[in-house]
């Protein structure tokens, strides 16, 4: 990247050199004068410690204060330019960084920390700052590194002031014995370990939840594709399979009877499930977009009007729904509209002419589908599976099971839903049943209903 390609702060004089690519200290020296803003702000960046700004200011403010209070406390003691040199040495790290891109290191914070501590401890004063400097940088060294390394530099900086106070360099008060500040120093340096182990723990977390994240976002993305594929595959399969029987149909009827007014009812049904297609199309396709206007999904009880579509189109099948269909939930009545699709789209495509024997029971305790076909004489097409691992993956969400395989000389679907009709009381109960039919609780119904190539949708009430 070139010093061009750099976009200027606000009140940017010039351009800032890279520091990375340009090995002219001038250069450096030059742009941190005319912008330090920007400067400090790609500092920040170019730190390899993913910490906020914040915590590195007041790391540094700490450091700041801690070096200050020891220097001053000399100055009335001992009024000579050790304090001094030590304050700098805490400090060099900044301008090294600043000017010259030089990334401060764990190890060059150990050294300057346990260098600069001992020059000041060289000139012992009461109620001595200086250990509190190891304070600071045993939390920094925490939160930059492992264990294995900030573990050691905190016994060394402990050892270190131990041997100070057995020389009377570390005196608690003017007139006080060895060591009788010594456990306050000690338990500062592992207090301020400790910080810094918690904020490198909570970075830690911080990034699993952040992989974590991401991954249930991939998978809830990967899953709301599944779910809008299979929705796109059962209408697209269903209106295809039925429409592509409906022009059978009007060919046939063209070429054999030459009767047009067939072939025009035949392609009239096939125009109305193309366009019912589309809608259902938009509607899925629509959910990308996120949830607008609520649009009605199938439920159970559009299946009668499902098979009269398959019946029209020239498949024979023999149906019976029994129970009480507004007991199911609209969720198991989606699922069974699904998979009745499924089905009766795949006889429609992999066996045209096959008897169809459909049956829905609603029972107290389960909800069952069960069709099964007949098997044409000729070859039979296959299908990639995808429509059954679909109807599988339906029934299973719901606690339900669905199995499909050969039966005998044909085949058979069969999901099977747990059911949990509503409930009334006893009170209830006692009160409708003196009432009269017209105003009691819903009988059962049994819809049994024989569907053929020409024969329109009869039902008995049993």
């Amino acid at each position: 990247m070139s010093a061009s390609s750099v976009t200027p702060e606000p009140g940017f004089v010039g351009p800032v050199a890279p520091f990375r690519e340009s090995g002219r200290i001038r250069d450096r020296i030059v742009a941190f004068v005319r912008s330090p803003r920007a400067v400090f702000r790609r500092n920040l960046d170019e730190l390899p410690f993913d910490y906020p700004p914040g915590v590195v200011i007041i790391a540094d403010l700490a450091f700041l204060l801690t070096g200050i209070a020891a220097t001053i406390q000399r100055h009335e003691y001992f009024p000579s330019a050790l304090p001094l040199l030590a304050l700098v040495l805490l400090f060099a790290s900044l301008p090294l960084f600043a000017f010259l891109g030089v990334v401060p290191t764990p190890a060059q914070l150990m050294v300057t920390s346990l260098v600069a501590t001992g020059m000041y401890l060289a000139q012992p004063v009461p109620a001595d700052f200086a250990p509190f400097v190891l304070v600071v940088a045993a939390g920094e060294v925490a939160a930059i590194s492992s264990k294995r390394v900030s573990v050691p530099f905190v016994v060394a900086s402990i050892g270190m002031l131990v041997v100070f106070d057995s020389f009377g360099k570390l005196p608690w008060l003017e007139d006080s014995v060895p060591f009788e500040g010594m456990p306050m120093y000690a338990l500062g340096i592992v207090l301020g370990w400790m910080v810094g182990v918690m904020l490198q723990s909570q970075r830690r977390f911080l990034y699993q939840e952040r992989e974590y994240q991401g991954i249930r976002a991939a998978q809830a993305a990967a899953e709301e594709r599944r779910r809008i594929a299979r929705e796109v595959h059962d209408v697209i399969a269903h209106s295809l399979s039925v429409t592509l029987l409906h022009l059978t149909a009007a060919r046939h009827s063209l070429q054999t009877d030459r009767d047009v007014d067939e072939a025009v009812d035949a392609l009239t049904d096939a125009e109305r499930l193309g366009r019912q297609a589309m809608a259902d199309i938009r509607r899925t396709v629509g959910l990308l977009d996120g949830p607008s206007k609520h649009l009605a999904e199938p439920s159970a009880d559009d299946l009668a009007a499902l098979i009269d579509d398959f019946a029209r189109a020239g498949l024979s099948i023999d149906a019976k729904i029994t129970g009480d269909l507004d007991s199911v939930s609209a969720a198991v009545g989606l699922a069974l509209f699904r998979i009745g699709q499924e089905s009766l789209a795949n006889i429609a495509k992999h066996a045209p002419g096959a008897d169809v024997r459909f049956r829905l029971t609603v029972d107290p305790a389960t909800v069952t589908l069960a069709i099964a076909n007949t098997l044409p004489a000729g070859s039979l097409t296959v299908g990639t599976g995808m429509g059954l691992t679909g109807m599988r993956h339906r029934a299973e969400l719901l606690g339900g099971r669905m199995t499909a395989g050969p039966d005998g000389d044909g085949w058979s679907v069969e999901a099977r839903f747990p059911h949990a009709p509503p409930r009334t009381s006893a009170l209830c109960g006692w009160l409708t049943g003196g009432l009269p039919v017209t105003l009691g609780p819903k009988q059962r119904r049994d819809h049994d209903v024989a569907f053929g190539p020409s024969e329109p949708i009869r039902q008995e009430n049993a």
